[in-house]
């Protein structure tokens, strides 16, 4: 049968169309432990700034890059990053911020004192986590051993090295826009191919020295639908992301989440990405930040970067922190 150019033309799309439906999902990619040990020596900062850094990808930030970033200040705008703290337990809170008031006792009549107590680590609390957070095979970034940690606190990477704050140019990944959906459906995996799609949409390239922030929806989601185990399920980075922000020498990452997709879709590697990130390339991580107005301010202003300003608690040997993330349009 001789085929007309309309013919082939209809032919190549019914093809096309049917190697679409057919293609594995983009769920069901993996990733395995061997590819994640591989990429551990592939995307390793260790020595990169000397041997006894314990700022990692931190030191990206330079005096030049915190210019550039206040050179974004344009509305005047500022939007906190930092959930409410999280009093109830419930699915995504084990450990509810305890708060206590109290009259002062001989100045009654003058003050009111409280007292705050909380186990940030987890999945309800605005946090940073430090580069001692985390180790794989008895090691932490830039090859200290945990035997620098232990019930006392971290001897080394601890949070106070980051206690002159963060302040630098900030991207905002909307990845629920670009879906064109509210929010992303618990367990979604965000490819670095959609990374790439968001620079495209925006025209806002990431560079060295970036606090990446990825915006899954997680908050809207709840309001919506309830609380749910995050622990367990929740929209994220797929491993494959880990090369994409060493490329871009992105100095720390942030999400309305853990940043990891979970389950992870690394079979023996519960959160490959906090893996690759804060142990191999040094790079500190902002969790459960509440990015819901933000969303919508970048939407309103058109603008998916700005400066980013965040601080730190100066404890000593500590491996983490609660922090309020500001960003100013």
């Amino acid at each position: 049968m001789k085929l007309t150019s309309k013919t082939t033309l209809a032919l190549a799309a019914f093809l096309t169309l049917i190697a679409t439906t057919m293609a594995p999902a983009q769920s069901s990619r993996k990733s395995t432990k061997a590819d994640v040990d591989r990429w551990m020596k592939e995307l390793s900062n260790w020595g990169r700034w000397g041997k006894e850094d314990q700022l990692g990808a931190y030191n990206l930030i330079t005096p030049a890059k915190r210019k550039e970033a206040a050179a974004l200040v344009k509305e005047g705008v500022s939007v906190s990053l930092a959930r409410d703290v999280e009093k109830v337990a419930g699915p995504d809170n084990n450990n509810p911020f305890k708060h206590t008031v109290e009259d002062a006792g001989a100045y009654a009549n003058e003050y009111y004192l409280d007292s705050y107590a909380v186990n940030y680590h987890g999945f309800a609390h605005t946090h940073m986590d430090s580069l001692c957070h985390m180790f794989h095979d008895g090691l932490m970034y830039n090859g200290f051993s945990t035997k620098e940690l232990n019930k006392t606190g971290a001897q080394k990477l601890a949070i106070t090295g980051f206690k002159n704050g963060i302040l630098t140019r900030a991207i905002l990944m909307d990845i629920p826009k670009l879906k064109g959906v509210p929010f992303l459906a618990a367990g979604t995996a965000i490819y670095p191919e959609d990374l790439d799609a968001w620079e495209k949409k925006t025209g806002v390239k990431v560079r060295a020295g970036d606090v990446v922030l990825i915006y899954t929806g997680r908050w809207a989601a709840r309001k919506k639908n309830g609380a749910w185990e995050i622990s367990k399920k929740a929209a994220g980075l797929h491993a494959t992301c880990a090369k994409w922000l060493k490329q871009r020498d992105v100095a720390i990452l942030g999400s309305d989440g853990a940043s990891d997709v979970l389950p992870s879709q690394v079979d023996g590697v519960t959160q490959p990405i906090h893996q690759l990130v804060l142990i191999a390339m040094g790079m500190p991580i902002l969790d459960n930040l509440d990015m819901e107005s933000l969303s919508a301010t970048a939407a309103k202003y058109n603008r998916y970067e700005f400066m980013l300003s965040a601080s730190p608690l100066a404890v000593a040997g500590g491996t983490g922190s609660p922090l309020n993330p500001i960003a100013t349009f």
